[in-house]
């Protein structure tokens, strides 16, 4: 489960991806598939695969203890194997770093 807060935080990714029209089911397949290898990782928190109700995107946001770990785990031969296919699947694929600015629950 995501632990988003402003103390101590962890590295978080979030990436946005464009699969092509009518991929998305498939490039979430392999995105999952890629999850469950990033969860055996050192330094790794969290991962989650969002999907967009439309069929035009995938979301993946990834927690993980420090920027290095995370590098580290994307640099693999294994993560890296299926790259080529991944990107026949998609038109964009779009990585960003984040830090949390604010943070707001149902409880506040």
């Amino acid at each position: 489960m995501p632990h988003i807060r402003i103390d101590n935080q962890p590295v978080t990714q979030i990436t946005v991806i464009e699969p092509e029209p009518g991929k998305q089911a498939e490039a979430l397949s392999l995105m999952t598939e890629r999850a469950r290898f990033m969860a055996r990782q050192p330094g790794f928190i969290s991962v989650s695969v969002h999907r967009s109700l439309d069929g035009r995107r995938i979301v993946n946001y990834i927690q993980w203890q420090s920027r290095d770990l995370l590098q580290s785990a994307h640099k693999s031969p294994e993560f890296r194997k299926e790259w080529g296919h991944f990107d026949q699947l998609t038109d964009e694929i779009d990585p960003h770093l984040y830090e949390v600015a604010h943070v707001m629950d149902s409880s506040q």
